[in-house]
């Protein structure tokens, strides 16, 4: 699958659609955090900002974002509305589901479980990221970031998307974030996690393949 599908009908249900895939994130995003096994590179990140600001994960991750998003639209990315939807909301989902005082338990779970949180998280980021990719409106902050760079150095998407991980994951693990299994975990599976709940947007038919219609704001994702 080259590029995710998008979602049938109007503008309404693929705003549903957008907003309940960013907030599908986010908790991917929680379930992983309390399972005490590392994070994606970028919320390592966050959470390193986070412990060396005094700002919730939340927060540090809207102000990166938005930052990111700065970087990339001075670089060229044109923002859509999703890139400023997925900025914030994801961050602020964050902060909500982590007040839940049930998802703070969580990481008293036996190591079974919370091996089982990590699983869950991925499955739960990728179908979030079909469903926001598919709503057509617009590439997050960091694929604008890495689309961004790609065309100013015509360097490789693929090559410019891993520098960018690396270097993140370098600067997070270096200010105290959460690396471990993961975080290497993540790296090689949410791919086919996202591929997964895309084949699975289009079995249910809820879906139609890229080419067969044009997202109205702007650019697709490509996570």
């Amino acid at each position: 699958m080259k590029d995710a599908p998008l979602l049938k009908g109007p503008l309404v249900p693929r705003l549903i659609a957008l907003f309940t895939g960013l907030v599908l994130v986010a908790l991917g995003i929680v379930v992983m955090l309390e399972s005490d096994l590392g994070l994606p590179p970028w919320d390592v990140f966050h959470v390193g900002v986070a412990d060396h600001t005094g700002l919730s994960i939340g927060v540090a991750s809207v102000i990166v974002s938005l930052v990111v998003l700065g970087i990339g639209w001075a670089a060229g990315a044109a923002p859509g509305f999703g890139t400023f939807a997925n900025a914030v909301v994801i961050g602020v989902s964050i902060d909500r589901l982590l007040a839940i005082p049930t998802v703070d338990r969580w990481s008293t779970l036996p190591l079974g479980g919370r091996i089982g949180l990590v699983a869950a998280g991925i499955l739960l980021f990728g179908l979030g990221s079909a469903l926001y990719i598919g709503a057509g409106f617009g590439a997050g902050p960091r694929d604008s970031l890495m689309l961004a760079l790609s065309r100013r150095t015509g360097r490789r998407i693929a090559l410019v998307r891993g520098a960018i991980e690396v270097a993140v994951l370098v600067a997070g693990f270096a200010l105290g974030g959460p690396v471990g299994v993961a975080t290497v975990a993540f790296v090689f599976l949410i791919g086919p996690s996202v591929e997964l709940s895309c084949w699975t947007l289009l079995r249910l038919r809820i879906a139609v393949p890229a080419p067969d219609r044009t997202p109205e704001f702007g650019p697709l994702d490509v996570a």
